[in-house]
């Protein structure tokens, strides 16, 4: 067994809410478990007791009991806690006292906190607001905002009334945002009038009128003006436009509206609204239900990252993302939420480390993106920050590479969790992740999450362990999208999660169980690359490739090629240093030594950028497209689609 990383102490093990758990089920059914993994194999051998338990232990409010835990054990089609009746906003906003529930950063502007006290005013203002303009259960409400306070308190103000919430960034351009809002026709948008990044002021005025314009169901416009201060109850920066049926939110926040009562719906009724990355055409839109949405943000931050009403969290975000529906679920443990609008990297390269030390972060959520770029700038983190309250970084949107693992215990802190995480916007949550009892091993997630029967699929469509294989859940979970939207047979959700192995969910990437019981995450599987029918990760050449210092991001993709397919890697060199032949061998073999000669790109072809959505992944589909002849048509989800003029016309022969 290799050597851990980082081992938590028996104090931190003792403490963790894990270890409440453990001791809570350990007592309610007569067991001895003692460790993470004895309660990992019985949450997944005694389903409906584990996630029955967890509804207990989690103390989720529900208006009406269940009658049954699980209907139907069937994938896809399982229903769980049938009959209960929740409300979603009311589970996040069950503190109402002065503990602070957000504080809000962004470039330029000065910091906001926000209590729990003042949360549930000003949620219940623009509940008031929303329905008074005829809003109600059922209707579509969304939100074209950044990371600011104002768009958790209309998402939450949208789910006290029972209307369901939808969201995309700012820096989407129209055409992405209407290919997502324009499918689920909202009734009301919330819309910012400009943001602030990397410096620079960007105007959406322009943006919000034209997709009023092409989304004939919006029949109000709320708008949110760059920064209001939410004290002096001032009217900063307010803009005349030319739009009908608007208002300002900073109108609406402090209109001391009527208590409402918190609206009753199913534990399975529609709350959020998610899309797929729509990189190929128009993004799926996955819908998500109250009640498994909370009981598996409960069991991720509560149990797996040990969050407490003492944790002040922050995840680096954008409100188009899940990894920001995550955060705000934060609320229901009743910790601080810490959101940042505006670049990491502003004024430089330490610019979240310093937001870190300087609110008192204790759980710092990332990307392996981010941890690279510091790496890579020589920035070293601890001697400028001591991170005292520092006990948990996550890291997700991609694999984090051994480069990253070093970085943080090298350059960050030495005392710290570093978490990979791994689900997605499909499950609004993850199948793999931390845990405050386990050590930390490089390059693994540390384990898998209670009541997620995840699986590694061969070939043969077996389960092996330490082996690379499909990532597969063989189990229902609570979290599962209860249906996408505009499909009345189910037939666009059955094919996208069911067809390859029929009754069990595909996720699409590749993943090996580890010896150490943790998890290794390759890469998309869907983005294969099969040259002489060998089946290739692409994560597993970037792992190589980027931990040259001379290289600064990359991507692979299959070419067509001679009735087969060959491997074609690019690469962004850092300070514009010049590709040589030698140097390019020198890459062949090192992937070559450290993966297998399969894995050896027959080219390597400089390039000044690398196409990213704006979540930040790769987006190889579409470069695989571009080189081999076909047309992309959708670049409203890419953050940098002039990237992609690189790819077309290339000499690949």
């Amino acid at each position: 067994m290799t050597k851990p990383l980082w081992k938590p102490s028996s104090e931190r093990i003792n403490n963790s809410n894990m270890k409440r758990f453990m001791e809570f089920v350990s007592h309610r059914f007569n067991l001895k478990i003692e460790n993470y993994h004895q309660l990992y194999d019985w949450s997944i051998k005694n389903l409906e007791s584990f996630w029955e338990s967890l509804l207990d232990f989690s103390e989720i409010k529900l208006h009406q009991p269940y009658k049954k835990i699980l209907s139907n054990h069937d994938l896809p089609g399982a229903k769980w806690f049938a009959e209960a009746k929740i409300n979603f906003a009311e589970n996040l906003l069950r503190f109402n006292d002065d503990h602070t529930a957000i504080i809000s950063d962004r470039e330029d502007c000065p910091k906001i906190k926000i209590s729990y006290k003042d949360l549930n005013l000003y949620v219940n203002n623009v509940a008031g607001y929303l329905q008074n303009i005829g809003v109600s259960k059922n209707d579509i409400i969304a939100g074209y905002v950044s990371n600011i306070p104002e768009a958790i308190i209309a998402m939450l103000a949208a789910a006290k009334i029972g209307a369901i919430w939808s969201s995309c960034s700012p820096d989407f351009g129209v055409e992405g945002v209407v290919d997502r809002f324009g499918q689920i026709k909202p009734k009301v948008l919330f819309a910012v009038e400009e943001y602030q990044y990397n410096g620079k002021k960007i105007d959406c005025l322009e943006k919000i009128a034209q997709i009023k314009e092409k989304i004939s169901s919006i029949t109000s416009i709320i708008l949110i003006e760059h920064f209001y201060d939410f004290k002096s109850h001032g009217k900063d920066n307010q803009r005349q436009n030319n739009f009908s049926n608007q208002t300002k939110f900073s109108e609406i926040i402090n209109s001391n509206s009527a208590n409402l009562d918190f609206i009753s719906i199913d534990f399975n009724h529609p709350t959020f609204i998610m899309y797929s990355s729509g990189t190929t055409g128009k993004p799926k839109c996955i819908v998500h239900g109250a009640g498994g949405t909370l009981l598996q943000h409960f069991k991720e931050l509560y149990l797996h990252t040990d969050l407490t009403r003492k944790d002040t969290i922050t995840f680096y975000t954008t409100c188009g993302w899940m990894m920001w529906n995550w955060l705000v679920s934060s609320l229901f443990v009743g910790a601080a939420i810490y959101i940042y609008d505006g670049s990491p990297i502003y004024p430089n390269v330490n610019g979240l480390w310093k937001k870190v030390e300087e609110n008192k972060i204790t759980i710092l959520g990332t990307s392996p993106k981010f941890l690279s770029i510091c790496e890579k700038s020589g920035s070293v983190p601890k001697n400028k920050y001591m991170f005292r309250d520092l006990k948990t970084i996550l890291s997700t949107g991609s694999p984090l590479l051994k480069d990253n693992f070093e970085f943080v215990y090298e350059k960050v802190k030495e005392d710290v969790q570093l978490s990979s995480i791994s689900g997605g916007t499909d499950i609004i949550s993850c199948f793999a992740l931390g845990n405050p009892t386990l050590p930390v091993f490089s390059e693994e997630i540390q384990c898998r999450g209670l009541g997620m029967k995840v699986e590694a699929f061969n070939e043969n469509g077996k389960s092996v362990v330490d082996e690379k294989g499909e990532l597969v859940c063989t189990q229902p979970f609570p979290s599962m999208p209860i249906y996408f939207w505009n499909d009345p047979d189910g037939s666009k959700f059955h094919s996208a999660y069911f067809e390859y192995y029929p009754g069990v969910w595909r996720h699409g990437d590749y993943i090996k169980i580890t010896n150490n019981k943790g998890v290794i995450i390759y890469g998309r599987s869907d983005s294969t690359l099969n040259p002489g029918g060998i089946r290739i990760g692409t994560g597993e050449i970037y792992k190589v490739v980027e931990s040259f210092d001379e290289i600064s991001d990359s991507i692979a993709v299959a070419q067509k090629w001679n009735n087969d397919e060959r491997i074609i890697l690019f690469i962004v060199l850092k300070d514009k240093k010049n590709f040589t032949k030698e140097f390019e061998d020198e890459i062949k073999l090192k992937i070559k030594n450290e993966t297998t000669s399969r894995h050896v790109p027959s080219k390597i072809i400089r390039v000044n950028d690398i196409p990213r959505t704006i979540n930040g992944k790769k987006i190889e589909i579409a470069v695989a497209r571009i080189i081999n002849g076909e047309e992309i048509t959708n670049l409203s989800t890419i953050a940098n689609p002039e990237s992609l003029r690189q790819f077309k016309g290339l000499s690949l022969s």
